[in-house]
């Protein structure tokens, strides 16, 4: 019975070798920085006119999406999965960016387009 349990040990350290306690605390601290770069953004940038609201939302956006690839990537072990699957998430995810982005412009335009005709 031990012997099957080592084994099965053995197994799954072996598929999640690249994730260990020392890279889950380095992802951690990726996200933390990325957190503190968006408030200080926030709390400091926007507000003294350094930048323009319209460029810190898509600053948050880019920062969001690289906070979103870490904790999918490591914490949700897709960086560990097989290729096809990696690819296939990766590609609806892009579709799904892109379906959400037509809908903002459509959305806009439709709104632009009443408040002229009015």
């Amino acid at each position: 019975m031990s012997e099957h349990h080592s084994a099965a040990e053995g197994h799954e350290h072996g598929d999640h070798a690249g994730l260990t306690k020392g890279k889950i605390w380095q992802v951690f601290g990726i996200l933390l920085l990325i957190t503190v770069i968006e408030f200080i953004i926030a709390l400091y940038v926007i507000p003294h006119g350094m930048m323009t609201q319209k460029v810190g939302n898509y600053i948050y956006i880019a920062l969001t999406l690289l906070k979103a690839f870490y904790i999918v990537a490591y914490f949700m072990h897709l960086k560990f999965e097989k290729l096809g699957l990696q690819l296939c998430l990766t590609v609806s995810f892009i579709f799904i960016i892109y379906f959400i982005v037509l809908m903002l412009i459509e959305g806009s335009f439709l709104n632009i387009h009443m408040l002229h005709n009015s």
